[in-house]
């Protein structure tokens, strides 16, 4: 069933395997406890950035398949996708794998477009288990987006530090974890930055968009979530998005948080925080869900946002348009909690009937 940009899963598919792989920078941030695993250095025993992004992410996806405790050949799709450009690390890492592959690309935002259409193909019956996962690299992105690390360009206060890492997860009709109960899809917003190193400002309408979407769709505020978290605002895009649902008459409380202005210690020098596809990817994939499946959190709106840029096209004076995806995760009690509640309505309509 869908209302307007949202979806609302019937049959709420199960987040059933997750896995998150980061590199040695990101293990000394504020989430390194739970990431499965930390590389030992950034070119990950590979010959090149590149190599070593596609490596992450099909680390990332064998490894969700065993937490999953399933065999590969149990999986029917693999939804992927990166930052570079014809999503190579994505493209090349599924070549590794026997199953059938979409490849994605919403930038940052891109982990929550591949949960949005990987659970809306298992709940309507197309798949009964799906993959979803994305990788980004520090030294990829510099060279692709700005300057290549051998020039040492100064970095201005408003940018980022892209992540290195990768996060994936089995969406599954069955199983135990965590649920993907909705997932509402965004618009494209630009507001007309075009400055390269001011993502937050630009990403910022977006995630302002698909929020006020989301809760008039659903019928919900900010208190109905333990957990809000953007993908890659960081600190001045957060604030910014503060100050953007305010003047919309929405204030966001202590429950909202940015992966990306979480990310690393202040002592870490990353300016306005991280960014990348594996920065939401990698806090879902470790955090997020352990924090769901121990029961701490009960539902959480996830909604990374991203920046939709080319090379070309902001050396060419371009904007840069902003997406941003939101998926609603329920813990498993709180899903079976939900699943009660709904029949016991289902129940009183059909006891005023029979009266009728």
């Amino acid at each position: 069933m869908h209302i307007h940009q949202t979806v609302v899963f019937r049959h709420k598919p199960v987040i059933i395997g997750s896995y998150s792989i980061v590199g040695p920078k990101e293990g000394k941030g504020n989430f390194g406890r739970y990431f499965n695993y930390v590389m030992k250095d950034d070119s990950f025993g590979e010959e090149s950035y590149e190599k070593a992004e596609k490596k992450m992410l099909q680390s990332a996806v064998i490894g969700a398949i065993e937490d999953a405790k399933i065999k590969p050949s149990d999986i029917n799709l693999m939804l992927a996708g990166d930052l570079l450009n014809q999503i190579i690390s994505s493209s090349y890492a599924a070549r590794y794998f026997n199953f059938a592959y979409l490849g994605l690309f919403s930038a940052c935002s891109t982990i929550a477009e591949s949960l949005a259409i990987g659970a809306s193909l298992v709940d309507g019956g197309e798949f009964d288990t799906v993959v979803c996962s994305t990788a980004s690299h520090f030294s990829t992105a510099e060279r692709q987006f700005r300057f290549p690390l051998e020039l040492g360009n100064q970095r201005p206060p408003t940018s980022q530090w892209t992540v290195t890492g990768a996060g994936a997860c089995v969406i599954a009709n069955e199983g135990k974890g965590p649920r993907i109960t909705m997932a509402t899809f965004g618009k494209v917003v630009d507001w007309g930055i075009s400055d390269v190193n001011n993502m937050g400002a630009a990403m910022a309408p977006a995630a302002m968009d698909t929020l006020l979407a989301h809760f008039k769709d659903t019928n919900t505020t900010p208190d109905d979530y333990d957990l809000i978290a953007t993908g890659d605002l960081g600190k001045l895009g957060s604030e910014i998005l503060i100050d953007l649902m305010e003047d919309n008459g929405i204030k966001l409380g202590l429950n909202y948080k940015d992966c990306g202005q979480m990310f690393f210690t202040r002592s870490q020098n990353t300016l306005c925080g991280g960014s990348g596809c594996g920065c939401s990817a990698s806090v879902l994939n470790s955090f997020i869900i352990q924090k769901l499946r121990s029961g701490e959190y009960k539902r959480v709106l996830f909604l990374p946002t991203g920046a939709l840029m080319s090379t070309t096209a902001t050396q060419q004076g371009e904007t840069i348009p902003g997406v941003c995806h939101a998926i609603v995760l329920e813990s498993e009690e709180c899903a079976k909690s939900e699943n009660k509640k709904q029949k016991q309505k289902m129940q009183n309509k059909k006891e005023v009937a029979k009266k009728k």
